[in-house]
């Protein structure tokens, strides 16, 4: 890869990653003892989470991971974009569900970005065929010559290329290979964002640490009996109790 294009990326990746990092703060600053007390308790007592901090660090895990996907997913497909536009003079796409447009070798590529070979569901999937089909349409109705061929990139994964249904989908090397010309590419562009991921990602562990801390205390005072053990049928409790069924069937009805 050419230098000035690392270093434009590494630009990029740097604020980037940085915007990530602190959303996924923001989202530890919007978790509360209420967000872990409202979880499954029977599934938690069937794992055994006998241990409160281990009980508050999987709550808080697993909210993140909800969230990390998508914002993750963003990030790479902003990636793209910005690659695309470096190195294939690409732009983003104003077509409802495309996310980048280009022209290589006469073939005017319109492509959907997504992060990962498992995104979506079927009808997600459906409708990103359709928004694909609908810029297809709109390009030829401008241009009856223009040779359009859409495509589904992924960032990620060991798939083969494969055309189904007239859309080629292109994965991980072959996908930033596609957007840039450069066979290399897909590695190049790991160091940096491993290097700014782990500058970032000191401060994050030390902000998670504190807010597992903080709930651990809270849950400790509240749902844990003074030999430290946890206090079930309060937990489940507060959780589930809401009993009203014998007010609507009771006699003096």
């Amino acid at each position: 890869m050419d230098n000035s294009l690392l270093s434009e990326i590494n630009l990029f990746v740097d604020e980037n990653i940085k915007n990530l990092f602190e959303k996924q703060c923001k989202i530890m600053d919007g978790f509360y003892l209420k967000d872990i007390i409202h979880r499954n308790p029977f599934l938690l007592a069937i794992n055994n989470e006998i241990s409160a901090t281990k009980l508050v660090e999987s709550a808080l895990t697993t909210k993140l991971y909800s969230s990390e996907e998508k914002m993750f997913g963003d990030f790479f497909e902003r990636l793209a974009i910005y690659v695309a536009e470096e190195c294939t003079q690409g732009q983003k796409s104003a077509a409802r569900g495309v996310d980048i447009e280009f022209i290589h070798n006469s073939i005017h590529f319109v492509i959907s970005v997504k992060s990962s070979t498992n995104w979506g569901n079927s009808s997600q999937r459906a409708k990103m065929h359709q928004d694909l089909a609908n810029t297809v349409t709109r390009i030829k109705q401008t241009n009856r010559s223009a040779n359009v061929q859409p495509v589904e990139g992924i960032c990620y994964g060991q798939s083969k290329s494969t055309i189904s249904k007239g859309i080629l989908k292109v994965v991980g090397q072959n996908f930033w290979y596609l957007i840039s010309g450069d066979k290399d590419l897909y590695k190049d562009i790991i160091e940096p964002i491993g290097y700014k991921a782990k500058e970032h990602n000191d401060s994050f562990v030390k902000t998670k640490a504190e807010k597992i801390n903080l709930l651990t205390m809270q849950f400790v005072e509240e749902f844990c009996h003074a030999d430290g053990s946890i206090n079930w049928p309060l937990l489940v409790e507060v959780n589930c109790g809401n009993l009203d069924l014998d007010k609507m069937f009771s006699a003096d009805q």
